[in-house]
């Protein structure tokens, strides 16, 4: 079987920071694609994908960086192991009011982008939790692990939860002067991470040039939910990158800008990282 995860840790961990790609993973077992309503290329167009990529540089920097293995629409590591559709999977019962299982983006998703229907009718609770216990628990025991890692080395910890968005998400957003954001930050409205890491976390990427909104349209789904606790030194913070900086949507494939923007994240990834190094936690308490 194909492992849960992948981990790439740094030959020495000099910081906190630890990197998450929780949706640029690719792998769907034989069975699931040949019961699938979508073609393949459909499949990815919810995935983050080449995300892993970008932020490949993490170790180099001194930071761990975890990336899911599985794809998205088969099972989605960036929500809670109870967001469960009743509408998709047999035997669960109507949830409370979830917008997210609702809208059928729930940890099995049961759409893609675009609200295309990706199962060809229901599936049974069971193969919903083996989703679940072999593909999602593992992914968060050892994100957890690498989380406490960062506690016992440093007395603190920083989760940069990294993803992609379409470009038309941003259509919907109010700007000044007709100029979108590249990138995203959420930190679920400064419940997930400090103010000063929220700070030094956005003047990272706008030091490479790139602009910068918080918290709208995307504010931080469960990772950043769950793992985000400032009182307790624990900070976190959901990154969202415009696609089409990097790679042409329609083909899921890395386009010519693809490379000069991963060497420009390269410099972030350095900048992130410093923030928690032991100077830069002490800036962070103070």
């Amino acid at each position: 079987m194909t492992s849960a995860f992948h981990l790439s840790r740094p030959s020495l961990r000099t910081t906190s920071v630890v990197f998450a790609s929780p949706h640029s993973g690719r792998f769907c077992p034989a069975g699931f694609l040949a019961r699938a309503e979508l073609d393949p290329r459909t499949m990815r167009s919810s995935e983050d994908a080449f995300v892993d990529l970008l932020f490949g540089s993490a170790p180099r920097h001194g930071a761990p960086l975890i990336a899911g293995a599985a794809a998205r629409a088969f099972v989605d590591l960036n929500r809670a192991p109870d967001e469960l559709d009743p509408a998709l999977i047999e035997g669960v019962r109507r949830p409370v009011h979830n917008p997210r299982v609702a809208s059928g983006l729930g940890v099995i998703p049961r759409v893609v982008a675009g609200g295309r229907p990706i199962h060809r009718g229901r599936i049974a609770l069971a193969e919903a939790q083996d989703r679940i216990d072999l593909w999602w628990r593992p992914y968060h025991e050892t994100l957890a692990g690498l989380l406490v890692e960062s506690h016992a080395q440093f007395g603190e910890a920083i989760l940069i939860d990294c993803h992609s968005m379409p470009h038309e998400a941003l259509d919907s957003v109010a700007v000044v002067g007709g100029r979108k954001p590249d990138v995203v930050l959420g930190d679920r409205f400064g419940a997930a991470a400090s103010p000063v890491v929220m700070d030094r976390v956005e003047a990272a990427f706008t030091a490479a040039g790139l602009r910068v909104l918080r918290n709208m349209p995307f504010a931080g789904a469960y990772s950043v939910q769950h793992y985000g606790r400032p009182s307790r030194r624990q900070h976190a913070v959901q990154v969202e990158i415009d696609r089409s900086l990097y790679m042409d949507e329609r083909l899921v494939e890395p386009h010519e800008g693809f490379e000069p923007f991963r060497r420009l994240l390269e410099g972030v990834v350095a900048d992130l990282t410093a923030i928690g190094r032991p100077e830069g936690l002490r800036l962070a308490a103070e």
